[in-house]
């Protein structure tokens, strides 16, 4: 059974920076693709990043160039580097992963999506 607990969320001010991350029981990270999402209030939970196969990476337009994607395989982790913050990104943020057995993403939607955190909040002003 999987379980993915977030944490490094919090309050900034526009133009700054926070580090998200996502431990996962088990042996997850490098072998499953994996995502950031977030949801604001009123809105669909949406994508923001992806990691999978040799750490190769996907982005939302919204973040690119902005936010990096990582992962630490012997920590069971996952990271999200958030730079250059806008209020726009205010909303809670989730990582999940895809359990498909082959390690591929079957696609950019949350319902490909196996297991979740509990997010952490980010909230920028």
């Amino acid at each position: 059974h999987v379980q993915l607990v977030e944490s490094g969320g919090g309050s900034v001010q526009a133009g700054g920076s926070l580090r998200l991350s996502c431990v996962a029981s088990g042996y997850i990270n490098g072998r499953y693709c994996m995502g950031w999402f977030r949801q604001a209030p009123g809105k669909e939970r949406e994508a923001v990043a992806r990691i999978y196969a040799r750490d190769s990476t996907d982005y939302a337009d919204s973040v690119k160039g902005r936010f990096t994607i990582s992962q630490d395989n012997a920590k069971n982790t996952l990271y999200l580097q958030m730079n250059s913050l806008k209020p726009e990104d205010t909303a809670m943020y989730y990582c999940a992963v895809d359990l498909f057995p082959t390690g591929r993403c079957r696609s950019w939607y949350t319902y490909h999506y196996d297991a979740w955190g509990q997010g952490t909040q980010v909230t920028v002003s």
